[in-house]
């Protein structure tokens, strides 16, 4: 074995992809110690993604000051890669809920500061800024980070304001005329590793407003405010984003990026793997460690141990994942390029016990799953 390159998800509640890493290569380099280890830790575009992006990419990471969830002052940050000529954005970093503590209020919540951080980006020279989506506590259709940008919202009597959850539905006009050039001049693409539409029974409000602090009253108001602004969005800005599979992100900022920056969205997995240039790294690799804290039906809309193993799969390198938990009819994954699936649950003990164990497990399962590969004089 001469090179093995790492590709992990984080382990939800238990490791960050780093520490994943940092587990399967002490038990790759204890059996094969001369091997070359590529560690390429996956980020899905939440809590976690700046730091994932530059430790598999190199870069600095920039600190500034911009506006929290409640439009308060805060300290943020993003990464910036190759060169300074791409930044990486998670919007967790300034509309984030662990930002908020115990005032769930989605109904208030502004994305204003991520709007801030992709001006500074753009304005820093970035030609391209991924921004990821993910951890949310805000419903504003992504109108707080326009607003930042330069468009110009106003109400029925033609007063400017930054639209939140709860205000959408007092847009009366919206003005991109004004839009930051810069960031007009910029590439962004956007993580989103759901495909929910912007409302509905399957949208932002609906399927995520509840872990936001919403009740049931409030999902309401929630849907009806993104209805409202949808419509102007589709009659001011000609774009018609309802339906987009994944507009429904973050609370709808994923329509929002879409409508107001021009922005595809992008599966986290691939912005990734295209950022850490993967498909050079993989080429010549023996093998190829991935993982999730479960893999299951959802794994396989393309999440990042699916979209590792479709990479992988093209330059006929095995893939194995390494789980928390195996779910129910995964075999759909085997013909996307896994060649095998192991838990590193080695005793049926309940999960809060279980993530105690969780950094050994993973060692000693690598460290099998090494013994196994010797075996075979590989």
């Amino acid at each position: 074995m001469k090179k093995v390159v790492l590709a992990p998800d984080s382990f939800k509640g238990t490791m960050s992809s780093l520490e994943v890493c940092a587990a399967m290569e002490e038990g790759v380099l204890a059996r094969c110690p001369g091997a070359e280890v590529i560690k390429i830790p996956v980020a899905d575009g939440g809590e976690g993604s700046v730091e994932a992006f530059l430790t598999a990419c190199g870069g600095e990471k920039v600190t500034l000051a911009s506006r929290g969830p409640y439009f308060e002052e805060m300290q943020s940050f993003y990464g910036v890669l190759d060169g300074g000529k791409t930044a990486v954005i998670e919007m967790a970093a300034c509309a984030g809920l662990p930002l908020v503590g115990g005032q769930r209020r989605p109904e208030q919540t502004t994305t204003y500061g991520v709007g801030l951080l992709m001006r500074d980006a753009a304005h820093r020279g970035c030609k391209k800024i991924i921004v990821g989506l993910g951890g949310s506590a805000t419903n504003d259709f992504g109108a707080g980070a326009a607003a930042a940008a330069g468009v110009r919202f106003t109400d029925g009597a033609g007063r400017g304001f930054t639209p939140t959850g709860g205000t959408l539905a007092s847009i009366a006009r919206i003005d991109a005329s004004g839009m930051d050039d810069a960031l007009k001049a910029a590439e962004i693409v956007t993580m989103c590793d759901i495909d929910n539409p912007l409302y509905g029974p399957n949208g932002a409000a609906c399927a995520f407003g509840p872990q936001k602090g919403a009740d049931a009253e409030m999902v309401r108001l929630l849907d009806d405010q993104l209805r409202a602004a949808a419509e102007v969005v589709k009659r001011d800005l000609g774009k018609d984003v309802a339906a987009t599979p994944g507009a429904g992100a973050a609370g709808g900022m994923g329509g929002g990026m879409v409508a107001f920056f021009g922005s595809r969205l992008e599966m986290g997995i691939e912005a990734m793997l295209d950022a850490a240039h993967f498909d050079s790294l993989v080429a010549d690799a023996d093998m190829v460690l991935t993982g999730e804290g479960k893999l299951d039906a959802q794994s396989l809309r393309g999440k990042a141990v699916i979209g590792v193993a479709r990479r992988a799969k093209k330059y006929g390198v095995p893939v194995i994942a390494i789980v928390g938990d195996i779910g129910e009819n995964i075999d759909a994954a085997y013909d996307q390029g896994l060649c095998a699936v192991f838990s590193i649950n080695r005793v049926s003990l309940p999960f809060e016990e279980n993530r105690l164990r969780c950094k050994s497990d993973m060692r000693l399962t690598i460290d099998n799953l090494m013994r196994l590969i010797g075996a075979t004089g590989r």
